[in-house]
């Protein structure tokens, strides 16, 4: 499961696109109910460039309560989700000019997701090979 709101949510479509083309079972749902209902030894993914994001923390107990394994992606290692997480990944920082860290956060946060889909595209080599190519006939069915 992959849990964002406001900015982060555009990363967070990226990397359920990305886990869902390595053969992951994901889902991005909109509301914290289906992190409850995440059953032992899921994982949620949790993305908040503050880490403060009341809606995403929420999703990220719920899940961890029902025994999920819980990755918090944030640009601050000390924050309310980085406190919630079994793992964080802290990717990012504070900007002092006002505005930009939304952008440079999204950036490097795409970054982590990449790496992210690298290392699993390692770790599950002949399924992700194998549900790459799936992907790749639906995206030429869909060409001109």
């Amino acid at each position: 499961m992959v849990a964002a709101a406001g900015l982060s949510a555009a990363v967070a479509a990226d990397a359920a696109y990305r886990l869902r083309a390595l053969g992951c079972v994901v889902d991005a749902p909109a509301d914290p109910l289906a992190a409850a209902q995440l059953p032992p030894g899921a994982v949620c993914l949790a993305i908040s460039h503050t880490g403060a994001t009341r809606s995403t923390v929420d999703t990220a107990r719920r899940a961890r309560r029902a025994g999920a394994e819980v990755v918090g992606l944030t640009s601050y290692a000390h924050s309310p989700l980085s406190e919630t997480c079994t793992h964080t990944l802290v990717a990012g920082g504070q900007d002092l000019v006002f505005g930009l860290e939304a952008t440079a956060s999204r950036i490097a946060h795409l970054v982590a997701v990449d790496a992210l889909a690298q290392t699993l595209l390692a770790l599950r080599a002949t399924t992700a090979q194998q549900t790459l190519h799936l992907s790749a006939d639906v995206t030429a069915d869909h060409s001109y």
